[in-house]
């Protein structure tokens, strides 16, 4: 957890922001497009940081990486994003080492998810660890890190129940238009927007509602057409926005801008309209409920509706929680084997000195002096001897660094870190 690079010492941080303690505005001016995290990352390898993992969701934004004081991550945000350190002093969170590695599991199997059970943060961090990589910001820990949060994540999900039932944002968006909205098979419903959100709530309105009345609009065409070609769905020019607004009586909004991309000025309504703004940031302007007849819904409000299937899966936290301890202990003994192996090898190469020199010395003054078994017994005891010291430093009430440093001290070895 701890890199010494020269003089300097890099301790390992995760640096960030949630639905927890931040609102959808703050979210908002911290979330990163990918543009701003390929940014991000580029400048974060200029400043000399060896290893890093930004993500950023609807629900948090949030980095991973080494660094000699946290800020120099947070810097790194709020340089690219809209946010201040002020407002990220406010609702962030900065954990250190262990506490680091705690939260990241956490979060990756989706313990941390404002939905509980929401697997959609493990294809981020995916993504983000391809990224860093791609960039030659990732060290054996960190790729061992993420890879054992994958493992469990997957273990999770397969022998526990805790992402059963259809419980999702995009889930939780059609049981609230069909519980809100009369007669929705017949009724015009607008998708603005076709990103993973938008895309699954589409899916779902098919599924559930037989409307044969929906249709997409998308600033990139192509990709409106790809899924309406599945759907079976119209598809409309962005052109044509302010005209298919005026015809809808649900509008579900899942742009990825920075900006809200719908207000009060495009919309002329002459009958009510609901419109759910599933985008961070905030996508739909709040003065739209400044029109009569006009209902705005957001992302938060919808992930906070709760049903059976959500408090089901409150039962398999336990089980949740006692694969991540399994799989997090094989990785907190793989860092620590790992943080004194070089000892062992340098101390393993000091008594084979030791054992050379005295078999080399009594050959010389032993008459018929066996080196063949000579060899066999001293290698033996070598074996046993280093595996004393491994079981100890492997031990978890052993103080590693004042071991380290002890057997170094009485065996006058340098260890070299492979």
């Amino acid at each position: 957890m701890e890199n010494n690079h020269g003089a300097k010492h890099h301790y390992f941080y995760s640096v960030g922001l949630s639905y927890k303690k931040a609102d959808a505005e703050i979210r908002g001016k911290f979330s990163l497009d990918t543009l701003a995290k390929t940014r991000l990352l580029e400048q974060a390898k200029k400043e000399g940081i060896p290893s890093l993992i930004v993500t950023s969701t609807c629900n948090r934004t949030e980095i991973y990486g080494y660094a000699e004081h946290p800020f120099q991550l947070i810097k790194l945000l709020c340089e690219n994003s809209h946010g201040t350190v002020e407002e990220f002093q406010k609702v962030a969170y900065v954990f250190k080492n262990q506490d680091a590695i705690n939260h990241i599991f956490r979060v990756g199997t989706g313990l941390d998810s404002q939905i509980l059970g929401d697997f959609e943060i493990i294809s981020q961090l995916k993504n983000g660890f391809a990224e860093s990589k791609s960039l030659g910001l990732i060290n054996t820990f960190l790729d061992r890190l993420i890879n054992s949060v994958i493992q469990a994540s997957k273990k999770i999900k397969n022998e526990t129940e805790i992402s059963s039932g259809a419980t999702s944002v995009s889930f939780a968006s059609v049981q609230y238009i069909i519980k809100n909205v009369e007669n929705i098979g017949s009724k015009n419903i607008l998708l603005f927007g076709t990103g993973k959100i938008g895309r699954n709530t589409c899916e779902n309105l098919v599924k559930h509602t037989k409307n044969e009345h929906i249709t997409l609009i998308n600033r990139t065409k192509d990709k409106a057409e790809k899924l309406a070609g599945k759907l079976n769905l119209i598809v409309k020019d962005y052109s044509e926005l302010h005209l298919e607004l005026q015809k809808a009586d649900v509008v579900v909004v899942a742009t990825g801008a920075q900006n809200p991309t719908v207000d009060k000025a495009i919309l002329n309504l002459k009958k009510p309209m609901l419109i759910l703004d599933l985008s961070i940031p905030k996508n739909v302007h709040e003065n739209v409920k400044d029109l009569e007849g006009v209902t705005l819904i957001h992302l938060d409000h919808l992930s906070q509706i709760t049903d059976e299937t959500l408090e089901n899966r409150k039962k398999h936290i336990p089980a949740a929680e006692a694969i991540i301890e399994e799989i997090k202990e094989e990785f907190l003994l793989w860092t620590k084997s790992r943080k004194f192996a070089p000892t062992i090898h340098a101390l393993k190469q000091k008594l084979n000195a030791i054992k050379d020199s005295e078999l080399n010395f009594q050959s010389k003054k032993i008459a018929d002096f066996n080196e063949e078994q000579a060899e066999i017994i001293s290698n033996r005891i070598i074996q046993k001897i280093t595996t004393h010291f491994a079981n100890h430093l492997k031990d978890d009430n052993t103080m590693v660094d004042e071991s380290i440093e002890w057997i170094e001290k009485v065996f006058q070895i340098q260890a070299t870190a492979k």
